[in-house]
């Protein structure tokens, strides 16, 4: 069975936020549920900002993994093929804009739920929320830009040595 979470699908990823090959990670997990992106995760002591509260830091490292991850599956999704069918993409961040609402327990799971808004050529924008039990702490808008397909020459791929 194929892995439903997005980050499964990014080969040598050793991004922070989000790579399975980073051992110091936060290692977060994306998948859809009907048409958006879910990332359930949970805090360690070590992101606090304030005690009991989240690194505003912290928060917006997952709100942008978890975008660049939805990004990624999107592209896949809108050509109607599975998250390890080639060709590969991934995405960077070209804006990532979080407005703070209110502050975000350590203690509880933190929810994100980013829907797309808008798809053009290469870039896809999207909406985030960050739930804690039923408060939405944050949100954010976030412009991802595929910078890379397998499908492109090896030489102009900054992801390959």
């Amino acid at each position: 069975m194929i892995s439903p979470y997005f980050q499964d699908h990014m080969e040598g990823n050793v991004c922070f936020g989000c790579g399975s090959k980073n051992d110091d990670g936060l290692h977060i997990k994306s998948y859809w549920e009907d048409d958006k992106a879910i990332c359930i995760w949970n805090a360690e002591e070590k992101y606090h900002g304030w005690a009991n509260l989240l690194s505003g830091g912290i928060l917006s490292t997952i709100i942008d993994c978890h975008c660049m991850g939805t990004a990624m599956a999107d592209a896949y999704k809108s050509e109607n093929r599975a998250l390890d069918s080639a060709p590969f993409y991934r995405y960077a961040t070209g804006i990532l804009n979080v407005k703070f609402l209110k502050p975000t327990p350590i203690n509880t799971p933190i929810k994100l739920i980013a829907t797309i808004t808008e798809r053009k050529g290469r870039k896809i924008t999207m909406h985030c929320e960050a739930w804690s039990d039923q408060v939405k702490t944050a949100e954010a808008e976030v412009i991802a830009i595929q910078v890379f397909s397998s499908a492109d020459n090896a030489k102009e791929n900054p992801f390959i040595d």
